[in-house]
């Protein structure tokens, strides 16, 4: 080895030892005869002092030496004189009397400063990763999202649990989002898919008999990224045989509030999990991924809006809409600018306006202030107040229109308001199970029912019979984690049973010849003693950028892709040469597409 120890862990019971140390110069300071040098690797860095009068040789090249130059240093541990000790530092105790200095390797001036931590354009920092990794922020994040990934693997080993390696090369079917293909060159006009999610595959392992598996599973979608999305990510995928919904969601919360114990013990998790129905949470917050964290709950004013002259009100009431609002504690003294930013968020999520009432202390509304309180009566506002818990000082947020465009609004200006207000505080993890989803959604566009989840899901027994003849009322076995407003996990007891697998597909609209083609394999399988079986599949890079205090999970992944899906740093996706095409007998057509 090129070193002895770590220069993040030097410390106070070093002190008189001879070190060998090898890292990047973090620092260089010449204070005209002696030269100081913060050496730096993974574990942290320590100052080195360059000493002519120890060092003559140590001291030339130390002279010599520039930012990102990788450096040995052979020395001795030193306690810091008085007053010179940095408290900021692991090691601010101690430093190393060089006595040996030798350049490893030089570097060339940084694209950008590897010792500060922001202010680099993203585009920068994913082209030049293998720098942007060496700052310690992203260098942090990936040693949490290790120390995740460790802890589950433990976790789940010490339960019985036995992790299985599934292929990443698989056949195509649907699973909600569109599949990512690659051609075969050995069977021409044949495509593979790279699988969204192991879920055929955990669903066979079942009935293989493993009966516990967990995976660190590999998956690829091809749709639009977003912040909390990219094209390739990581999942704990699980699956358990011999299970009901209590059984999952138990497990899971005790794999998560351990692990938060374990990893991020100054975070606080709210527990047990509080649990809401789907129509629930869409009642309370407007969406099944509710941030807990804070109130700001929903109230639906349609039956006192129906009363009023207000024409936006009775408009939207005539062709079937909802008007429901918020209150927004304090926030009656909105000026119009603030006021009027609150409408083009509104806007932005598909709403035609935003109707605004600041509350006075008597739950009344000055008419100079807002256009709806001409159309109001008093008893109206106090009434409206009332119904979402507003007081004196606050302001109402009412949007009226189709039910989904409300929610929807409302939601997102929910989480704009607990923002502005800070109403959720620093370090706190609000988890939450959304359950009793719908088991299939209409697809206007396609005019066909499609999974609300994926098309494996099991629906309620009780609600089997109406599986044809009343779809939209049939409720899932399905549940999903939500934590801070981030959807992070989702899962459902599966189909055991091939006639009633088969029964939802000719639901979806599938041919039966389309079935057997698509799905034989599995179907086939279901009738040699599937067990009863159903799982649950955590995301990992969502988990660790809520535990790492992000917001974009490109923070917490190695190597990730762009919001329009490139990778900047190996210049992907890119063409292809005429010969690699001609083996996979492929042609590209210019223009198409």
């Amino acid at each position: 080895m090129l070193k002895s120890h770590s220069c993040g862990e030097l410390s106070s019971r070093h002190i008189g030892q001879e070190v060998i140390l090898a890292g990047w110069v973090h620092r260089r300071r010449d204070h005209g005869g002696l030269i100081f040098l913060d050496l730096r690797d993974r574990e942290g860095l320590v100052q080195v002092v360059v000493n002519p009068q120890v060092s003559p040789q140590g001291y030339e090249e130390a002279r010599e030496v520039r930012g990102e130059y990788v450096l040995q240093v052979k020395g001795r541990v030193e306690r810091r004189p008085p007053g010179t000790e940095n408290p900021r530092l692991p090691t601010g105790q101690v430093e190393v009397i060089a006595r040996e200095v030798k350049v490893l390797n030089t570097s060339k001036a940084s694209p950008f400063p590897i010792t500060e931590d922001k202010g680099v354009d993203e585009l920068v920092r994913l082209k030049y990763r293998y720098l942007d990794i060496r700052r310690p922020p992203m260098r942090d994040n990936l040693l949490l999202r290790h120390r995740v990934v460790a802890f589950m693997r433990e976790f789940l080993n010490a339960r019985g649990f036995v992790d299985v390696e599934t292929p990443i090369l698989t056949k195509s079917t649907p699973e909600g989002s569109r599949d990512y293909l690659v051609p075969s060159r050995i069977h021409p006009g044949k495509f593979y898919a790279l699988p969204q999610s192991p879920q055929q595959m955990k669903q066979l392992l079942m009935v293989a008999g493993m009966e516990k598996y967990y995976q660190i599973a590999r998956c690829f979608r091809d749709e639009d990224a977003r912040a909390d999305r990219q094209p390739e990510f990581t999942q704990l995928d699980l699956e358990m045989s011999f299970v009901e919904e209590e059984d999952i969601l138990v497990l899971t919360e005790e794999l998560l509030t351990s692990l938060v114990e374990k990893i991020k013990p100054e975070m606080k998790v709210i527990k047990p999990f509080p649990r809401l129905t789907y129509q629930e949470a869409m009642d309370r917050f407007g969406t099944d991924k509710p941030d807990l964290r804070f109130g700001l709950e929903l109230g639906d004013l349609s039956d006192i809006a129906a009363t009023t002259a207000f024409e936006l009100f009775c408009r939207a009431l005539g062709e079937g809409g909802r008007v429901r609002g918020l209150a927004s504690p304090g926030c009656a003294g909105y000026s119009k600018k603030e006021l009027e930013e609150l409408v083009k968020i509104a806007q932005s999520y598909g709403a035609k306006g935003l109707t605004t009432i600041p509350l006075n202390p008597d739950l009344t509304s000055d008419p100079a202030r807002s256009l709806a309180a001409r159309y109001l009566e008093p008893r109206q506002v106090a009434a409206m107040a009332q119904r979402l818990g507003g007081k004196g000082g606050d302001l109402l947020l009412v949007a009226a229109g189709n039910p989904f465009t409300v929610n929807r609004v409302l939601s997102e200006l929910r989480k704009e308001m607990g923002k502005r207000l800070g109403l959720a505080g620093p370090g706190n993890l609000a988890f939450v199970f959304i359950t009793g989803y719908p088991l299939l959604e209409w697809n206007e566009e396609e005019k066909r029912w499609q999974p609300a989840h994926h098309p494996f899901t099991a629906p309620y027994e009780e609600d089997i019979p109406i599986l044809e003849t009343a779809p939209e009322k049939v409720r899932a076995r399905h549940y999903d984690l939500v934590c801070n407003g981030w959807e992070l996990s989702s899962g459902s007891i599966r189909i055991h049973n091939r006639q009633l697998q088969e029964r939802v597909f000719r639901v979806l609209g599938y041919k039966d010849e389309e079935i057997e083609e698509r799905f034989g394999h599995l179907l086939e399988a279901l009738e040699y003693g599937a067990p009863p079986h159903g799982g649950i599949a955590p995301g990992i890079d969502r988990l660790v950028m809520l535990l790492a205090g992000e917001e974009n999970i490109r923070e917490v992944i190695a190597f990730p892709k762009t919001k329009s899906a490139e990778d900047p740093l190996f210049n992907a996706p890119s063409p292809v040469s005429a010969e690699q095409l001609q083996e996979l007998h492929l042609r590209i057509e210019e223009g198409k597409g």
